[in-house]
């Protein structure tokens, strides 16, 4: 709605994971870098790990887009609440099995098949779990199962899973031992520091056309990062924001007024928020709210 008032060939802060707006910071850059060597190298086991809204799952389609130049099959999970008996089925449908996908013990012959192949071609294959936090018990049993699948050039299937914390306090647990002791590398994604808040909204603003960033003052910029906590869905689900009250004020230029409206629009709250005085004249303050959908 805004971009022709501001110039932009493109929406900055849309939420789509689109790997064309990735901000390659040096952790950024560590984790995709870590996933393509884990595949590349036939590790095995890679855990990608990050609070909500930490930008996982931009990282994962910025690996997809890498698979897809290489020509390397995989198989991509992005519904996680799944049974084991689906969770075959999705892998038979994904990397287009040659079987009965209802039935595990087909889809196992046909996928050892799959896999048998591509290593004789010099080639590997890749499983992509998103919302990995929210697998089952008897689902990630299964995935280690999977991991046994190797020669002697390394596992023949390259299993990437992606959550939040919860994944790792969950592969902790004493039943997944066995499948902990398999994963050999770990990326993690931390929330932005302020300087790489105000790097990544000038970042995102560049690619959409403005290239010397003016849309958001020093004091903005700073007051953006304390209330998104450093988190980028949080940051363009403000900006966005923002720049709509400005393109309806007809201002080319964000103020702290705006950023209060957007704030108290989006019923966000952060660390350090002054305390706001209910009808009754006491103090009133609601624990932290966001309003997010899945990594």
């Amino acid at each position: 709605m805004y971009n022709a008032f501001f110039g932009f060939s493109d929406s900055p802060f849309s939420l789509s994971p689109d790997p064309h707006f990735l901000y390659r910071s040096a952790q950024h850059e560590e984790a995709l870098a870590n996933l393509i060597y884990g595949v590349q190298s036939r590790k095995g086991f890679i855990v990608l790990s990050g609070e909500v809204g930490t930008g996982k799952t931009t990282m994962l389609e910025c690996l997809r887009d890498f698979l897809e130049s290489q020509f390397i099959e995989f198989a991509f999970l992005f519904n996680s609440r799944i049974t084991p008996d689906q969770f075959f089925e999705m892998i038979a449908y994904d990397l287009d099995l040659r079987c009965n996908r209802t039935s595990k013990t087909e889809v196992l012959f046909a996928l050892n098949h799959l896999l048998i192949q591509q290593a004789n071609e010099g080639r590997t294959t890749v499983l992509i779990v998103d919302e990995a936090h929210n697998l089952e018990w008897d689902v990630l049993e299964e995935i280690r199962l999977l991991g046994n699948l190797e020669n002697r050039h390394g596992k023949l299937l390259q299993i990437i899973m992606a959550g939040q914390p919860e994944l790792d306090r969950k592969l902790d647990a004493p039943n997944l031992r066995q499948l902990k002791q398999r994963i050999v590398l770990r990326c993690s994604l931390q929330p932005f520091r302020e300087g790489e808040t105000i790097e990544y909204i000038a970042s995102r603003l560049a690619k959409a056309g403005m290239r010397d960033q003016t849309a958001f003052p020093a004091p903005v910029l700073r007051e953006i990062h304390v209330r998104s906590q450093g988190l980028a869905r949080i940051i363009n689900a403000i900006c966005d924001n923002l720049l709509l009250t400005a393109f309806a004020l007809e201002s080319k230029v964000t103020t702290l007024e705006m950023l209060d409206e957007v704030c108290d629009d989006m019923r966000l709250e952060w660390p350090g928020q002054p305390r706001h005085r209910s009808p009754s004249g006491g103090d009133s303050y609601q624990q932290p709210t966001y309003y997010t959908r899945g990594d």
